[in-house]
């Protein structure tokens, strides 16, 4: 086990939780942003939406404020900035257009975007919604509802399978570190067998509710894979952070109370970790190495990190 005295990195004090999603979702919220939101595009990408604060770029490389990643969108496809109290979409001279309402764009010249416009960049299709509508609001709580976990509110196996491709190309794209930490309940078919399975429910869904308020940043991604099985992705983190965070999980999840009609149940997490490796490309890679690195820590003893090589 790591000592003690690492959990004491301010990296891992901070208590925030927010997803890109869910940071654009309050942005929207609680400012009445503009907002572009993905009517058709690639897998999970259906219904995902951009708070429009700035100027953004839509594009397929990993750097673009929107991020698409569509073999029909070009690298730098299109702008939107704000000019004169007003928000205009410019495209980029890109490969297979931008269209505003059924009508190409001059490259380079700019154009006026007005509520419900559609803009589609290759075979993608976004619509603008106008600040303050309350339609971009009921969208974000769609979007954000249909990736989220019904049970621990933790993001769901099918988000973390569009999620992991996606920073992974990132990471690899911009040279930044990534790792990711597996882990799952020690004995948790004992609890299940010992309380019922609302004692098993109420155990994940607390679990969840410490990891998401106590032991995540800004821009981690917490989901549960199944089961008793939960995976956090830490972008921009080199192992060392990733393993004083995995140790934080751990010692913290052993430390807190679990009450249950009365009843205290001890719970303990198996944690593994894994760190992209330079030459590293696939998501299944790195996910795999950290899966085994747990259960390494099952067949070790439970209650404990192990980090893969």
């Amino acid at each position: 086990m790591t000592d003690d005295s690492s959990l004491k990195d301010d990296r891992t004090e901070k208590t925030v939780v927010a997803s890109e999603t869910t940071l654009n979702r309050k942005i929207a919220n609680s400012s009445g942003a503009p907002v572009l939101i993905v009517l058709i595009g690639p897998s999970g990408y259906q219904g995902k939406q951009w708070a429009l604060q700035d100027s953004f770029v839509i594009g397929r490389a990993v750097e673009s404020q929107i991020f698409i990643d569509d073999g029909s969108v070009s690298r730098a496809h299109a702008k939107i900035e704000f000019r004169s109290g007003e928000i205009v979409i410019i495209d980029l001279s890109s490969t297979n257009k931008t269209v505003v309402n059924g009508v190409p764009l001059v490259p380079l010249a700019p154009q006026v975007l007005k509520n419900n416009d559609q803009v589609k960049t290759g075979n993608v299709v976004f619509k603008f919604l106008d600040k303050g509508s309350i339609e971009a609001m009921a969208q974000a709580e769609l979007f954000e509802k249909a990736n989220r976990d019904a049970l621990t509110g933790a993001y769901s196996k099918g988000a973390l399978i569009e999620r992991g491709p996606e920073v992974m190309k990132r990471s690899e794209t911009l040279g930044e570190p990534l790792s990711v930490i597996v882990f799952d309940i020690d004995h948790f078919k004992k609890i299940n067998d010992t309380y019922g399975h609302p004692g098993g429910d109420y155990v994940l869904k607390e679990l969840s509710r410490v990891i998401s308020t106590k032991l995540t940043r800004a821009n981690d991604f917490f989901s549960r894979y199944g089961g008793e099985e939960f995976v956090l992705i830490l972008v921009g983190t080199p192992i060392s952070a990733a393993i004083d965070i995995a140790e934080r999980i751990r010692k913290t999840i052993q430390d807190s109370d679990f009450v249950f009609e009365n009843k205290k149940i001890p719970v303990n997490v198996s944690v593994g970790v894994a760190a992209r490796k330079v030459d590293e490309t696939s998501w299944d890679v790195l996910f795999d190495r950290a899966d085994k690195a747990l259960y390494s820590s099952k067949q070790n003893g439970r209650n404990r990190v192990t980090i893969s090589p």
